[in-house]
């Protein structure tokens, strides 16, 4: 576990200023916002969004500078920087977060099958217990000030689709090297395979991996169609990102800051929300027109069956995990 003070004392990754920012504004307090998304992301709007409520709540109180395409370095590093207080707010993906913190209660958004649709997350999201997840970061230095699905994740193989339960058996499956990513696609029947995200398309391309769980945004912001053409629609969990201000950020806030900030966050997980949905619909229509073959799974309720006993595993490890789990049955 990485805490705030072992990163200070480490001096560990210091964001330096590597190229022009998204957005700027000529006057007002300076925040830097990064992340590791191209421009066409959802996690990049969830970012503007941010940017603009602040703007709106409080007109030129805030020089804001967004650094998109892993500009100020991957995931990990963004967040290791938070904690550490060298970065000022990020957009993160949620499934590292108790992987750097220590922090369990994040983990549930990804339970599979649990969250059914974009409607649903964000009804989640907004509800008590959402901002009970955001608020167990504090302990580690964070603010969490939004959390969104960037894209509901499907299953891109390279070969042959996935049609049915079967074909999962033995591909050799990226995933996000986590204990409960491991587990759910262990339990599907694939060899999973812990991958930076950075290296997915070299490793489709060369059979170092042969499929790949992701969502329609990175198939094409990252160019995945060009090498994965077998895209089948499993709808297993979403991709969670979470906006994250530093503790160093906000304790240097007035109290008029600290609302506009939080305001924001909640006002920038509709808007995300929205752009997501409407990017995977239309996003499916235009990986078909790159040749990108897209099936639905045939017995997808045998898949559900098989990581089904998950959800309680976890359920147990944290109370937070619990009572997402609890409020997403309520909400069904």
């Amino acid at each position: 576990m990485i805490s705030r003070r072992s990163l200070l004392q480490t001096g560990a990754a210091a964001g330096a200023m590597l190229a022009m920012p998204h957005v700027a504004r000529a006057s007002g307090k300076m925040m830097r916002i990064a992340h590791a998304a191209n421009e066409r992301h959802p996690g990049h709007i969830l970012a503007t969004s941010f940017a603009e409520g602040l703007e709106e709540l409080m007109p030129g109180a805030f020089n804001v500078q967004i650094f998109p395409n892993r500009q100020l370095g991957g995931d990990k590093q963004l967040l290791e920087g938070t904690v550490a207080g060298t970065m000022d707010v990020t957009a993160v993906s949620g499934v590292l977060v108790p992987l750097v913190t220590g922090r369990q209660g994040m983990n549930a958004w990804q339970l599979p099958f649990l969250v059914r649709d974009y409607d649903h997350f964000g009804e989640l999201a907004l509800s008590e217990t959402g901002q009970k997840i955001l608020d167990d970061l504090r302990p580690a230095g964070l603010i969490g000030l939004g959390i969104a699905d960037t894209g509901q994740r499907n299953f891109l193989s390279v070969k042959s689709a996935v049609h049915a339960l079967p074909d999962f058996a033995g591909l050799k499956t990226r995933i996000v090297p986590v204990p409960l990513h491991k587990q759910i696609w262990e339990a599907v029947g694939t060899a999973p395979v812990g991958l930076p995200y950075g290296e997915v398309y070299g490793g489709l391309e060369t059979g170092v991996i042969d499929a790949v769980e992701i969502n329609v945004s990175s198939m094409l912001g990252e160019n995945l169609w060009e090498v994965g053409k077998h895209f089948t629609l499993t709808g297993h969990y979403p991709w969670h990102m979470v906006t994250l201000m530093s503790q160093r950020y906000w304790d240097g806030l007035n109290d008029e800051e600290k609302a506009a900030v939080t305001e924001a966050g909640r006002r920038s997980i509709a808007k995300t929300l929205a752009y997501a949905k409407n990017q995977d619909l239309e996003g499916r229509e235009e990986l078909k027109g790159k040749g990108v073959e897209i099936v639905e799974l045939a017995d997808l309720s045998a898949m559900r069956e098989r990581v089904a006993g998950l959800t309680a595993e976890w359920a147990a490890k944290d109370p937070l995990i619990a009572e997402l789990v609890a409020a997403a049955s309520k909400a069904a």
